[in-house]
């Protein structure tokens, strides 16, 4: 399967590339510009954060929500990526209502507040089902309320 994955992304990567090689509109100078632009914002800042945010998890959350909370954590920072323009206003103009027209920070904040609710809800959903069941003889699970 990683073979044929692998495969895949190879034969998409060579038709963007005869694609880009090939289209008289494409500027070179500003594709590579723009493949600079999103190496260096993933690798000097995107993935310090993850890093920082994934150790600060694993130092103070309890070990059984630990895998929640980071899946939790790493789509809050795809919404916020995605969001960030539309909250900010970026491309907004002022005389044309109808360009972004949401309001889009409190969309933000009720998406990740749900988000986060399910987290928590999956967590204790997992710790309540945990606690129903307890070793008995043998290493045998059985009910606690029997």
């Amino acid at each position: 399967m990683r073979r044929a994955l692998v495969a895949a992304g190879v034969l998409v990567m060579g038709y963007a590339v005869v694609g880009a090689l090939t289209d008289d509109d494409v500027r070179p100078f500003g594709v590579v510009a723009f493949l600079v632009g999103v190496l260096v914002w993933h690798d000097l800042l995107l993935m310090p954060i993850v890093l920082a945010v994934g150790a600060l998890i694993g130092r103070h959350v309890p070990a059984d929500a630990r895998p929640v909370v980071r899946v939790a954590a790493v789509c809050s920072l795809a919404v916020l990526v995605v969001a960030a323009p539309l909250v900010l206003g970026v491309g907004r103009i002022d005389d044309d209502p109808s360009v972004l027209p949401r309001p889009y920070g409190l969309g933000l904040v009720l998406l990740l507040a749900l988000l986060w609710a399910s987290a928590l809800a999956v967590v204790l959903a997992r710790r309540a089902r945990r606690g129903r069941t307890v070793s008995g003889p043998k290493g045998r699970a059985r009910h606690a309320g029997r």
